[in-house]
């Protein structure tokens, strides 16, 4: 039990009660239950929001006021002794409440609770001597409410940052293992996270200065960027999943050093695990480029992936660059390996072809418009090279050398 809870949970009180009658406390005793009901009634007439609360829900804040108009008493008698009236009232309010009051609104009960105290309490007293006493038992009590308070919602804050970094994690490690579950989806919405919006799987190392939790600096530079994004960890590396419209350039920022592989972006969270599965491969294998930028997509490194044995970086390359090749016509294969076989020298090319050269700046144009990558270029080299070779490998009938 949270917010509400504190009005009836102070802490000890430190003023003795030698000014305080037996039989005024007698009184105070017989008129707790009033006191509190007037309490209810001036939250009902001053806050809008306490009317929208259940029958249930209000006569759960009643119960805590009488506790805490109880405890008040309680207090008085002996203020080294810590009131333990509230335990069981709690556990008879609604289970719900804490979680529909919030602690603005758990302060504004506390508030209006206490000046109906000092407005009803001290003039129950017998004499000046002890409204005076009253009075200011009724301040000391207040403020212990308040501690209290900040106290119980501090606890249920931590509690619940607990719970949510354990959810979390399990999302995050979910859509590492491919587990695209009703679960998954359920647990994502918990934390707030849209399961039909884009993402985008990151992977890169911890931050150097490791605080107590690894990810709170990369979660700090996520909400300073104002993106969405679920955070865990996967053996020694750092896995993100980014929301629509993240900055990735600046979230990677946010990784320790070394290099940050992006997955490709996916429709919902359920197929985030095809962009993890490339993300963690492609983290597996950038070392072979030292070069690669940062972030570098997972896609970007097809040929590193390839010779790490990565299965489905053969497939991608076979299915992505070598079958438009050979569906644009066989020339163009052809071309290309005559163009690299040549070190990339036009009229060498044309001349081992019996093509004029303009034919070659031709079918090069086509090559880079059917793939996307140029010969002419030292990374489009090595993928159309390694994309031909594979294609080759696994099928004999694919284009022949010329």
């Amino acid at each position: 039990m949270t917010g509400v809870a504190a009005v009836g949970s102070a802490g000890p009180g430190r003023r003795g009660s030698g000014a305080v009658r037996a039989a005024t406390l007698r009184r105070l005793e017989r008129a707790s239950g009033d006191v509190a009901a007037a309490g209810v009634a001036a939250m009902a007439e001053r806050l809008p929001w306490f009317a929208r609360l259940t029958a249930e829900q209000r006569s759960g804040v009643l119960l805590v006021t009488q506790t805490g108009a109880a405890n008040f008493v309680a207090w008085l008698r002996d203020p080294d002794a810590t009131p333990r009236l509230t335990a069981e009232a709690f556990r008879s309010a609604p289970l719900d409440l804490a979680r529909r009051v919030t602690l603005r609104q758990t302060v504004e009960l506390v508030r209006i609770a206490i000046a109906v105290f000092e407005e009803h309490i001290p003039p129950l007293g017998a004499d000046d001597a002890e409204r005076g006493a009253l009075v200011h038992a009724v301040l000391r009590f207040g403020r212990e409410v308040a501690f209290s308070a900040a106290t119980v919602y501090a606890s249920a804050a931590e509690a619940r940052g607990a719970w949510d970094a354990r959810l979390e994690a399990l999302v995050v490690d979910a859509v590492v293992r491919g587990e695209a579950e009703e679960t998954l989806l359920s647990r994502a919405s918990a934390l707030g996270w849209d399961p039909a919006a884009e993402a985008t799987v990151l992977v890169g190392d911890p931050p150097a200065e490791e605080p107590p939790d690894p990810l709170h600096a990369v979660r700090r530079v996520a909400n300073r960027a104002g993106a969405t994004v679920l955070l865990g960890t996967h053996g020694a590396r750092v896995v993100m999943i980014a929301g629509p419209g993240a900055p990735l350039e600046d979230l990677s920022a946010s990784f320790g050093p070394g290099p940050v592989v992006a997955g490709p972006t996916v429709s919902g969270l359920t197929d985030a695990h095809r962009s993890a599965a490339r993300a963690l491969a492609g983290h597996r294998a950038v070392r072979a480029w030292p070069g690669a930028p940062r972030p570098v997509a997972a896609d970007d490194l097809l040929p590193e992936r390839v010779l790490d044995g990565d299965a489905e970086a053969v497939a991608q390359l076979r299915r992505e660059v070598a079958a438009p090749l050979r569906e644009a016509g066989a020339e163009l294969a052809a071309t290309v390996e005559c163009y690299l076989d040549v070190a990339g020298v036009l009229e060498a090319a044309a001349r081992r072809l019996y093509v004029h050269p303009n034919t070659v700046r031709y079918r090069l144009r086509r090559v880079s418009e059917v793939t996307g990558l140029h010969p002419g270029e030292a990374r489009g080299a090595l993928v159309l090279r390694l994309a031909l070779s594979l294609d080759r490998l696994h099928d004999p009938t694919g284009p022949a050398a010329p």
